[in-house]
């Protein structure tokens, strides 16, 4: 049985909505690395740079940035693999909830 992406999206939603532990800047950067997502034409693993997700998400400190990206990745929404390399971005996996 296939499964239906725009059916799947909105259930995703709908579990991101319902969690009590995320505000706005949370759901702010899903989205922005969702965009991202469907730019790159990706499912599971995105590209990201900080600095995009910053502008994509309206979050304009660093600090407020890594506090909420951070939080999303204990609470398992989201895995990064960053990358130190200068010319490589890092990477983010949507975890399945």
């Amino acid at each position: 049985m296939k499964t239906d992406p725009p059916k799947k999206g909105m259930e995703y939603l709908d579990n991101i909505c319902n969690d009590p532990r995320l505000n706005v800047w949370h759901i702010s950067l899903l989205l922005a690395i969702a965009r991202l997502a469907y730019r790159q034409n990706e499912s599971k693993i995105i590209r990201v740079s900080r600095s995009k997700l910053m502008a994509m998400s309206h979050i304009n400190t660093t600090p407020t940035y890594h506090k909420y990206f951070k939080e999303l990745q204990n609470y398992g929404y989201i895995k990064c693999i960053p990358s130190y390399h200068p010319r490589y971005r890092s990477t983010v996996e949507l975890l399945q909830q």
